[in-house]
């Protein structure tokens, strides 16, 4: 494994779904607070180092009318989700300069304004990690990588519902999509 090396100029950090609603859940192998503390620590060097730091949350109009409804095997959450279902955890922000992005989708891209962000500040880089590894985090690696951004993936600022949903997309899918490294690999590829 290689050293890693991170230009704070073309780099983001871009945290998925760490929200009340889902950060509430029980999360495998890392706790839910776990990886907030750890993404908490990402964003605050990435904002030492003004970089950007992009903050991604899902919600849904009250009707629900923007949800996704197509007939699958294993349905979603059901019913109405709770008043706080997409604020922010505080831990992670947002703080003056970061951006917020609104998605409906599991990926980041799709329908958001995330790439359009991104290309203006010139990044090239993005650090990924958030909540659930196998929904949100991969179809946002997925979409990155098809849009030629080079990706760090960091395995222990993630988490998903099982530890083996978190496995196979760390030792299956990341590493074809770009480089899996842990949070103090990133911190001190950004060390002021």
């Amino acid at each position: 494994m290689s050293t890693l090396s991170l230009d704070p100029r073309t780099t983001a950090l871009v945290l998925i779904d760490l929200q009340k609603g889902i950060a509430a859940r029980q999360t495998a192998p890392h706790a839910a607070a776990e990886v907030i503390a750890r993404a908490a620590k990402l964003a605050d060097r990435f904002r030492d180092r003004r970089s950007p730091v992009v903050l991604v949350r899902v919600a849904y109009s009250a009707d629900g009318g923007d949800r996704l409804q197509q007939p699958v095997d294993a349905q979603p959450w059901s019913g109405a989700p709770a008043p706080d279902f997409s604020e922010l955890v505080p831990a992670v922000g947002p703080k003056d300069g970061d951006l917020v992005v609104t998605k409906r989708n599991w990926g980041a891209f799709y329908g958001t304004d995330l790439d359009l962000h991104l290309r203006r500040r010139g990044v090239r880089t993005i650090v990924l990690g958030g909540i659930a590894t196998n929904f949100g985090v991969e179809s946002t690696a997925r979409d990155a990588w098809e849009r030629n951004y080079a990706l760090v993936l960091v395995e222990d600022a993630m988490s998903a519902m099982a530890a083996e949903a978190h496995q196979f997309a760390v030792q299956n899918i990341f590493p074809r999509l770009g480089l899996v490294r842990s949070t103090d690999d990133v911190l001190r590829a950004l060390k002021a």
